[in-house]
């Protein structure tokens, strides 16, 4: 069988991110994920020694995680089998070619009863900027082009953790809401974080004058916030997983309950 072609011209998202950085970088999502993934790092009850954080911005991490490695999120991650004990996906995932092969890499680089966390945009991010897109282009040109990455829904996210084989997987999400002038604005913010579009079939030339003046009128008009600015959503979904170990909980034998059902849900005889 052949292989499907990639979602994702990887060459370009280098370009773009490269581009970025050499202008005035808005990394400023990237910072927030990292505060978070740090909140809940407290959370755990234990104290990791062997840390890599696999992100394309490493200026955002490494003054966090001094002791941690920092690598790209390549296709073929730098992970030695086994070597680490906390390994941090943050916020490339969504760009991956093969997330579950990017979740198998990790798992095989955790020892056993080892961390995983990881963070990307999910589903609802620029929900309101695609909207505006679609029909913008629509009424222009009469058809439509793939222009916004498609991101993936939570309800999946659950289901490829374990596909990967981590154990007690969890799936969580938080929307951030960010206001900007116009959604020029926020295109050249997209710009600023290499978040433009990368994919392989994204068209190669540029968008036409209508398309964007009646994209910005409309989102304007659909999509209003405080002050005359608009609104964009930033769905952060948080992963979270363990390298499976014998200490860890497992779920019960079918069949060894010492309590039927139907009498835990059954009214108590009244005296």
């Amino acid at each position: 069988m052949t292989a499907p072609p990639p979602l994702i011209d990887r060459p370009a998202l280098t370009r773009q991110r490269a581009r970025a950085l050499r202008r005035q970088p808005a990394l400023f999502l990237h910072h927030d994920a990292a505060d978070e993934v740090q909140e809940r790092l407290v959370e755990v009850n234990r104290t990791f020694t062997d840390i890599a954080v696999i992100t394309p911005f490493a200026q955002v991490w490494a003054p966090r995680l001094p002791q941690a490695r920092i690598l790209p999120d390549d296709e073929v991650l730098d992970l030695p089998p086994a070597g680490q004990d906390l390994v941090i996906h943050a916020l490339a995932l969504h760009w991956a070619n093969d997330p579950v092969g990017q979740l198998i890499q990790c798992r095989r680089a955790l020892r056993p009863d080892g961390l995983f966390l990881g963070v990307l945009f999910g589903g609802r991010t620029l929900a309101e900027l695609r909207a505006v897109l679609a029909e913008a282009e629509a009424a222009e040109t009469g058809g439509l082009s793939p222009r916004v990455l498609p991101m993936a829904e939570i309800r999946d996210l659950g289901g490829l953790l374990q596909r990967a084989g981590f154990a007690l997987p969890v799936a969580d999400s938080v929307l951030r809401r960010v206001t900007y002038r116009d959604a020029l604005h926020l295109m050249a913010d997209l710009r600023a974080m290499g978040e433009t579009s990368a994919l392989a079939a994204r068209p190669r030339r540029f968008t036409r004058r209508g398309v964007l003046a009646r994209a910005q009128a409309g989102y304007a008009a659909a999509f209003p916030a405080a002050d005359g600015r608009i609104a964009a959503s930033f769905e952060m979904i948080h992963l979270a997983g363990w390298a499976p170990h014998d200490s860890q909980p497992k779920p019960l034998r079918p069949g060894s309950a010492l309590t039927r059902l139907a009498d835990a849900l059954s009214p108590r005889d009244q005296a």
